[in-house]
């Protein structure tokens, strides 16, 4: 029999394992919340996302080109990539399967991915800016998985027929694999064969609005800001190029007075871009007077170009809105906007960002976000 002294022995191990296990877990649940509340904030950035008025497509005068997307449930794929302007069509199928012939009932045993076909007029968007758009709606390190749905046939990957294609479907999947510093778990491979789904599968959430969708397709609406194009400087030549204020807020997060600085009551059309990078961050046609004293603004150009950040300084908790690229300390969003546009406010330093005037914008190299302004 256990004699009296393991007994306590064990029991005070006991209790030393469930004060560790509360300890932890109560360290673990304010991150927990802020990711939520962080999460949270991401979704309403994109909530009341305006539909881009998509050109009529004209076909006479178009190239078009054709490439194809695994991306888990093709519903959702298929939705998204009707909304980007420059898409001309969008066909939800079957791709590179151990099979000439499947059908939605035998894709797990035939070994087809999920796929849409998306044939695109390369004068109005390119092969880049579908792929860059594919991996905004992916999460490219779940192998079989995305959202909720699990198997062989919601693999992701990139098929394509033109050789041509490849270089550039290359220095795209390298960029993605920097960026995740890891491998990527989506299949790049030639087309085997393409076949399309269902005629019920196809447009599916169309007829269906409020159907089943792994993704939010809102972010369609959204231009994709592309990271290569803009470069952080070493902090020699950050120091150089900005003021000694503007390095301080953006470098050592300080803040700026209020109503005292250069935009906080500025509604001119443009963008406004990171003072340290030129990356688009901001549109006026989302700026509104809050009050505050510095400039508001009711979301991000893009959903691509924040990053947030919990902020505890100063005894509070808040969330800390930074840029991509230059990972600038910009300022904080906070839960109390206008509630018809999200219920979001975006507090920026004006010290953290450059105004572009509309009538600027294409000289300045920004012409692709005019349909923003």
């Amino acid at each position: 029999m256990m004699d009296h002294k393991m007994k306590w022995l064990l029991f005070g191990g006991a209790v030393l394992l469930v004060l560790g296990l509360f300890v932890l877990g109560s360290r673990m649940m304010p991150t927990l919340k802020n990711q939520s509340a962080i999460n949270q904030i991401k979704e309403a950035a994109v909530s009341q996302a305006e539909p881009v008025k998509q050109k009529k497509a004209d076909l006479k005068n178009a190239n078009l080109k054709h490439i194809y997307l695994a991306g888990g449930c093709f519903w959702g794929v298929e939705e998204y990539f009707s909304r980007v302007d420059g898409v001309v069509d969008a066909v939800s199928g079957y791709a590179n399967g151990t099979s000439e012939t499947t059908k939605y009932e035998l894709i797990s045993q035939t070994k087809h991915a999920e796929t849409v076909h998306v044939t695109y007029d390369a004068n109005k968007i390119s092969l880049r800016e579908v792929l860059l758009h594919y991996f905004r709606i992916i999460d490219p390190l779940s192998k079989n998985k995305q959202g909720n749905d699990h198997g062989v046939q919601y693999r992701t990957g990139v098929y394509y027929k033109d050789q041509a294609d490849v270089e550039t479907i290359n220095k795209v999947f390298d960029e993605q694999k920097e960026k995740f510093k890891e491998s990527l778990a989506v299949e790049k491979q030639p087309l085997k064969h393409f076949i399309k789904a269902e005629e019920y599968h196809q447009d599916y959430l169309k007829k269906n609005p409020n159907g089943y969708c792994h993704i939010n397709v809102k972010q369609a609406s959204y231009p994709v800001i592309d990271a290569s194009k803009y470069k952080k400087p070493s902090d020699a030549e950050i120091k150089k190029k900005l003021s000694d204020e503007e390095y301080a807020v953006t470098q050592k997060n300080d803040t700026e007075r209020a109503f005292s600085n250069r935009y906080w009551d500025k509604f001119d059309a443009g963008i406004y871009v990171d003072v340290v990078t030129g990356e688009p961050l901001f549109s006026s046609k989302d700026k509104f007077e809050s009050g505050c004293g510095w400039p508001s603004f009711t979301r991000p150009i893009s959903p691509d170009v924040a990053t947030y950040k919990e902020d505890k300084s100063f005894n509070m908790t808040r969330t800390e809105v930074r840029s991509r690229i230059g990972n600038s300390h910009l300022g904080h969003v906070f839960t109390d906007g206008p509630k018809d546009k999200g219920g979001l406010r975006y507090c920026i330093n004006s010290l953290a960002i450059r105004f572009i005037p509309k009538d600027q914008m294409e000289s300045k190299g920004y012409g692709y976000l005019l349909d923003y302004v």
